[in-house]
């Protein structure tokens, strides 16, 4: 730590509180905390989605995947801004209109009961977990970097400061937070992206040709070793796409904005910040591989989830240093807070007050276990990120979205869009692909190593089939019938119209005598 660690860490640190001190006099309902109270302009939004995803896992994970791996890295981040083209054609105005707090919402919306809730507050909880950890990972990291802290004490430090974000100043703090941590990281990334090109005399080739000449050409193609491992990378690139649209954490920020407008300019937004980020970060990631070299890249970690800090270090010395990983570790603290608020979410309005309390909770009663729940996700993330500290931050964080698709999407889109679809076949789809994917994970070299049972980690390729071929057979062999038939053609047409033009729910039948 120098002179600059401290100033730039410190000023930092004491903004985002500020922030979150503004944010918590205005925070006074649940739907303040969990939503922002749903008053974010569509821009603002599309740059707060857009500091959701551009964080540990990109800035830090993505480059430092590339450095190491070459071309196979690019793969974890080339496909987003596609992922948000779907997320905007497909989920972002439904979703606006159809939720309010939560993804369970939407379900809710055509499936009274508890069950489907249940199940669907459960996914969240386990894909907002797997994510958190990712972000944990890579925190803990800076914080090591930046003060020599022990890593044990780094992750505490990091868990007590989500905790202090989301507690009190709930989704508007962290709104507010992530608009300006992603102008700092644009800048930051920015600034790298100029000052590599200005080592090759302003061509943006020259980073490549040499990577090529340093390493061979396996660091600028596709490399596939096996088919197996072709068939991991396949299925990564298909679960980071389609991940997206299930992601909670990412999905309910369409549900902080005024209407289905503001949702579409959410995406838009995010899409450009998105496109012009990812066409940086190769020429960062093979930077540091050259200028920094891998050698020393993974002497400091051996996942590379430090090289874009070590890249600052080589090409801006202590202060670029300081800038890049105080402004890294604000943007990790923010969504940290961000999968802390969907988590919590789904455990405080959907588990606790829905299915267990049968909607019997006021708003103050949301509130506080909203609250109780933020601390012990806090503390489960720091638990998890113990035990994770050796691995990539863009592979976790690959994971979460591939549970995401094959638990959440299949189960979203079929609820929005078919007819036909059933609540038990919602519970079997997604029950389904939520298990199989967690078990191809605890079985594959990602927990096990080289000697794991299967040959590969990232379950999407197999599972978001799997999961919607489940809930297909399962509507089309058991469908409704006699007057729960009228009654659910009834209540999809109105989901329907809900979906398209906002009507409220007054207009929307009950599917069944439950709280929604």
């Amino acid at each position: 730590m120098n002179i600059y660690t401290a100033t730039i860490f410190t000023a930092l640190v004491v903004l985002t509180l500020v922030i979150t001190y503004v944010a918590a006099r205005r925070s006074k309902s649940a739907a303040d905390h969990f939503v922002a109270g749903g008053q974010l302009t569509g821009r603002q939004n599309g740059v707060a989605i857009a500091g959701d995803y551009i964080s540990a896992a990109s800035f830090l994970g993505v480059t430092g995947a590339i450095a190491l791996t070459g071309f196979n890295g690019f793969y974890l981040a080339v496909f987003v801004p596609v992922a948000y083209v779907l997320a905007l054609l497909l989920v972002a105005e439904p979703l606006r209109n159809l939720g309010r707090f939560t993804l369970a919402d939407v379900l809710a919306a055509r499936f009274g009961g508890r069950d489907v809730r249940a199940v669907m507050a459960t996914s969240t909880v386990v894909v907002s977990t797997l994510y958190l950890v990712s972000q944990f990972v890579g925190a803990a990291l800076l914080v090591r970097l930046l003060f020599g802290l022990d890593y044990t004490v780094a992750v505490l430090v990091i868990g007590g400061l989500t905790t202090v974000y989301t507690m009190l100043g709930g989704m508007l703090a962290t709104s507010w937070i992530q608009i300006v941590k992603t102008t700092l990281m644009m800048g930051c990334a920015v600034a790298l992206f100029v000052l590599v090109l200005i080592r090759y005399g302003g061509n943006p080739l020259g980073v490549f040709q040499d990577a090529l000449d340093t390493f061979g050409a396996a660091a600028v193609a596709p490399n596939r070793s096996s088919a197996l491992a072709g068939f991991d990378q396949l299925s990564q690139v298909f679960g980071l796409v389609f991940g997206v649209l299930g992601l909670p954490h990412v999905m309910i920020r369409f549900l902080t904005v005024p209407d289905a407008r503001a949702a579409r300019s959410s995406a838009i937004t995010a899409i450009w910040v998105f496109t012009v980020f990812y066409l940086m970060i190769p020429v960062i990631g093979y930077g540091a591989a050259t200028l920094v070299g891998r050698d020393e890249i993974t002497a400091q970690s051996p996942a590379g989830n430090l090289a874009v800090a070590q890249l600052a270090e080589t090409l801006g010395g202590g202060l670029l240093l300081a800038l890049v990983a105080a402004v890294s570790f604000v943007t990790i603290l923010a969504v940290l807070s961000g999968l802390v608020i969907a988590t919590s979410g789904a455990i405080a309005h959907d588990l606790y007050t829905q299915v267990i309390k049968r909607g019997a909770v006021s708003p103050r009663g949301q509130l506080t276990s909203a609250r109780i729940a933020t601390l012990a996700t806090s503390a489960t993330g720091v638990v998890l990120a113990l035990a994770a500290e050796k691995q990539n931050v863009a592979f976790l964080a690959s994971l979460a979205f591939a549970v995401a698709a094959s638990a959440n999407l299949p189960a979203l889109l079929l609820t929005i869009y078919w007819r036909r679809m059933t609540a038990r076949a919602v519970l079997s789809g997604m029950v389904v692909g939520l298990v199989a994917s967690v078990a191809i994970i605890l079985l594959s070299p990602a927990v096990h190593g080289p000697s794991a049972p299967l040959g590969f980690s990232n379950p999407a390729l197999v599972t978001v089939p799997l999961s919607l071929l489940v809930s297909v057979v399962v509507a089309l062999a058991a469908p409704a019938r006699g007057e729960t038939a009228v009654r659910d053609r009834a209540t999809f047409g109105a989901l329907r119209t809900k979906a398209l033009t906002g009507r409220s729910t007054a207009d929307l039948p009950a599917a069944t005598g439950q709280p929604t």
